[in-house]
């Protein structure tokens, strides 16, 4: 364990009364290692010195001549490894902005603090810091070539996994998101990131669609034989929207599984501006009359925007995790998940909250009305034959996890 009296401090701020202020609250705190510096160019020779660089910089924002956002970008040319606390007078959206930029630059950020500083808040900040991980070279992400990602589709290498859907006022499973991944030779299992993009550059998305549907409707088939009733969610790209007869193929896939439309959720993602629309607003009106849900996902995000929402039949509508995750303690995340909310529900859709990442978030959800839960503090997409057991695990603690919170209706 580090003691605080080995980590080295940098406090840099134009105010010298800042930095007497904030020195004093360092030593008080047990920090014994802090320098000041009253301007960003005197910083940065404090790092090209042989000196050994700081542990933590406590940098404002705010500063005449270099200010804090160009000061980063001199700390990523030097390679810092070390963290930052933003500090600013500046209001609270104006440090939520620079704290992911230095998120951006791969800088850990511990947070923010608005001047007046609180001793409590800088202490509570501080607590935050871990030695920086040894450093390591990593292996770059491999890309995969269109040959490659084919290959896989006609060798059947391509399996679904499944993160489940629970009701917020309940806890009940509801259903599950069908995810696509590639279980390689010599890799093992590789995430969609690495392949969804080359299989819609190349022209491979449509086949590759294919293998997700027929897989899902099929595993939707034998949980519906063991009486667990699912509504299962398929991920499609606007991309699978080009060609008319897709409506009718997913129509027949089902039918062929022996499974009700209505228990089909198909998610659509736009991550290219369609010039063309007609053909997926015919394609998503039929499958819409054939009973298919649709769930506009990741709103708020890309193209995913209120013009979908007017132009599209969706009955579903997915908030982006981006606006879920802490939401609870950020009002601008907060502000954008309730118009979210609000907008769907004045629609008549029902709404799914992704990335729900710990009891905070789920607590949040729990406060404000919204249908359907997702995210990795409920569970980590599984493989389909692991789902009856893991329900009935999650069925087991629901009542200890709802007592944890009560839900409040939401008011807009």
């Amino acid at each position: 364990m580090v003691e605080k009296s080995d980590i080295k401090i940098l406090v840099l701020d134009d105010e010298p009364f800042m930095l007497k202020l904030l020195s004093h609250m360092l030593t008080n705190l047990g920090f014994t290692q802090v320098k000041t510096c009253a301007g960003g160019t005197a910083a940065l020779m404090e790092f090209d010195s042989p000196n050994t660089p700081p542990d933590l910089i406590l940098l404002d924002l705010n500063m005449p001549g270099m200010d804090g956002i160009e000061f980063m970008r001199h700390l990523v040319g030097r390679h810092y490894t070390g963290s930052l606390i933003l500090i600013s007078g500046e209001d609270e959206r104006v440090l939520q902005t620079a704290e992911k930029l230095v998120l951006a630059h791969k800088i850990p950020a511990l947070g923010h603090l608005h001047k007046p500083v609180n001793p409590e808040s800088l202490s509570a900040l501080l607590n935050k810091w871990t030695p920086p991980s040894p450093t390591i070279a990593l292996t770059s992400i491999k890309a995969y070539s269109a040959d490659e990602v084919g290959e896989a589709i006609a060798k059947g290498e391509l399996i679904n996994y499944y993160q489940p859907k629970v009701a917020v006022n309940n806890g009940k499973v509801i259903g599950v998101e069908s995810l696509v991944r590639w279980r390689h030779p010599r890799n093992g299992i590789v995430g969609p990131d690495h392949f969804i993009g080359v299989a819609e550059e190349y022209g491979l998305i449509d086949d590759l669609t294919r293998v997700v549907v027929k897989e899902a409707f099929a595993q939707t088939r034998i949980w519906q034989d063991c009486g667990l009733n699912l509504r299962v969610a398929i991920n499609i790209s606007m991309k699978n929207l080009a060609l008319l007869e897709f409506a009718d193929y997913v129509a027949a896939a089902a039918a062929h599984a022996g499974i009700a439309p209505d228990s089909i959720v198909l998610e659509v993602t736009e991550t290219q501006l369609m010039k063309d629309l007609s053909a997926p607003l015919e394609i998503l009106t039929r499958l819409r009359l054939k009973r298919f849900g649709l769930s506009i996902d990741d709103f708020g995000t890309g193209h995913s925007s209120f013009s979908q929402l007017r132009d599209i039949p969706f009955n579903e509508l997915k908030v982006d995790q981006g606006f879920v995750h802490n939401a609870a303690n950020n009002s601008t995340l907060r502000a954008i998940y309730t118009v979210s909310l609000h907008v769907a529900r004045q629609l008549g859709m029902k709404t799914v909250a992704e990335g729900v990442a710990d009891q905070a978030d789920w607590d949040f959800l729990r406060s404000t009305g919204c249908d359907l839960a997702q995210g990795n503090f409920i569970s980590e997409p599984m493989p389909g034959a692991e789902i009856p057991n893991w329900i009935r695990g999650w069925e087991a603690n629901i009542e200890r996890l709802m007592q944890r919170s009560s839900p409040v209706e939401f008011m807009y």
